[in-house]
């Protein structure tokens, strides 16, 4: 590695999406995540948008290339069993996530978004 040179865990990833409404109701409606910016060049032209919450961040991107669907990203949390209890109860339709112990130490949930990307949020090792 070359001098000077320094890496940091910021690390943002880019989720490919196909619906705007959708998109709101499952990332910002049910998994509690602000909406921090979105871009379009013009009306009709696909979106890219910046959904965060406490310093996990997101890009959600409608242009084709920049993901592919059914992309997977870990995102660790503290609290886990109060994030399991809050997504249970906003009783979304499409998701009643479970609690996982790994045998590698971790508790985990994951979800499917209505795009075929899955999260899964995860504490411990």
């Amino acid at each position: 590695m070359e001098a000077g040179i320094s890496f940091t865990n910021d690390i943002i990833p880019i989720l490919r999406v196909f619906d705007v409404q959708k998109l709101k109701e499952f990332y910002v409606d049910f998994l509690g995540f602000n909406v921090d910016w979105q871009h379009q060049i013009e009306e009709n032209s696909p979106l890219y948008m910046q959904v965060s919450q406490q310093n996990c961040i997101l890009h959600l991107s409608e242009h084709h290339g920049d993901a592919s669907p059914g992309s997977t990203i870990r995102i660790k949390v503290q609290q886990i069993l109060t994030l399991h209890q809050n997504l249970l109860a906003k009783n979304y339709k499409y998701a009643r996530p479970g609690l996982e112990e790994t045998p590698w130490g971790t508790t985990e949930i994951t979800v499917h978004d209505p795009f075929g990307n899955k999260l899964i949020f995860y504490e411990g090792n």
